[in-house]
C-alpha cells in the first residue's frame, strides 16, 4: 500500500486519486499516518447496504459540532497552511 505525505497530498491530487482507484493510500503528517484514501466501491464494500445512511449520519454528527459548525472553506485552508 503506497504511503504519501500530507503535502505530496495536496500538491499531486489528481495522482493520488488515480492511485486510490487501484489501491489504498495512506498520507501521513510529520511521519505518522493520519488518513486514508480508498475509493468509493472499497468504501460501499466495507460499509455494506448502509453506506449511504453511514456517511449521512458522519455529515449530520460533524455539522453540529460547535467547534467546527461555522468553518467556512477559507478558515480550513488557513487552518491546515498554520500546521505546516
Amino acid at each position: 500500500m503506497p504511503t504519501i505525505t500530507s503535502l505530496e497530498a495536496q500538491n499531486q491530487f489528481g495522482k493520488l486519486i488515480d492511485t486510490a482507484q487501484r489501491e489504498p493510500v495512506t498520507i501521513t503528517r510529520r511521519g505518522r499516518p493520519v488518513a486514508m484514501v480508498i475509493s468509493i466501491e472499497d468504501m460501499q464494500e466495507l460499509l455494506g447496504k448502509n453506506a449511504a445512511a453511514w456517511y449521512e449520519n458522519y455529515c449530520k454528527r460533524h455539522a453540529n459540532n460547535p467547534r467546527t459548525a461555522d468553518l467556512t472553506d477559507e478558515d480550513v485552508n488557513r487552518l491546515v497552511h498554520e500546521l505546516r
